[in-house]
């Protein structure tokens, strides 16, 4: 009598014993973040190096097919996006027509922070020119600049970019914005413009309302969007 083998099902077989791409491809399906390559090594069981290189090759294969979609290495982890030219169907399907963007006071808030991060509110406040109370907040909302401790000297809050604020961006850091200090004022005018004494930013507390600080220029007021 012939012994006969037969192939575990697939819920069955260790993660060991996976094929590794298809593995690595279900799992970012499903990822809500960019996945380290040293947590998709642990939950793999595989040494970080193979992860590593399986990676680059589906990237590379994806490009030599002509996907729709693209895997990148983004904010320290890997993601599938869109590709670039298909992005016009994806917005149209998602969108319907509408536009989701953040308003220009927010950009340029928002430019500030990660250029000048960790940095407070009063001092973003004195970059602009003008009362950023309403944009932080809504940025905060959006998890795009999140809380950095505070400052030593005044107690201020201060605040930076988040890993989602990357992944937006699609740069994999900091290192990697462009060039643009040269146009933002040097750290002593900054300096000199919030010895005026702008109050400490409270996200928490209203726009408006008895006891709120009065604003500096003219205030911002954002409109929800999102980037």
């Amino acid at each position: 009598m012939s012994e006969e083998t037969t192939e575990l099902p697939a819920g069955l077989r260790t993660v060991a014993d996976l094929d590794l791409k298809p593995a690595l491809e279900a799992m970012l399906m499903v990822v809500d973040e960019p996945a380290t390559e040293e947590h998709l090594a642990k939950l793999l069981e595989r040494p970080r190096r193979q992860i590593a290189d399986a990676l680059r090759e589906l990237a590379d294969e994806y490009v030599m097919q002509g996907r729709g979609f693209e895997l990148r290495f983004v904010a320290g982890g890997w993601r599938f996006y869109t590709r670039a030219e298909y992005a016009p169907a994806v917005e149209r399907l998602v969108l319907d027509g509408q536009t989701a963007r953040l308003t220009q006071a927010a950009l340029e808030t928002l430019a500030v922070v990660a250029y000048r991060q960790p940095v407070s509110r009063s001092r973003v406040s004195a970059v602009r020119g003008v009362n950023c109370d309403g944009v932080m907040r809504t940025l905060l909302q959006r998890g795009l600049v999140e809380e950095a401790g505070a400052e030593p000297e005044t107690g201020a809050i201060l605040y930076r970019t988040t890993n989602y604020f990357l992944e937006r961006m699609g740069l994999r850091g900091l290192d990697e914005l462009p060039e643009l200090a040269p146009f933002l004022p040097e750290a002593e005018a900054i300096e000199a413009e919030t010895q005026e004494g702008v109050p400490s930013f409270d996200p928490d507390a209203p726009d408006d309302g008895p006891g709120a600080p009065a604003p500096r220029g003219t205030d911002d007021v954002d409109d929800q969007t999102e980037l």
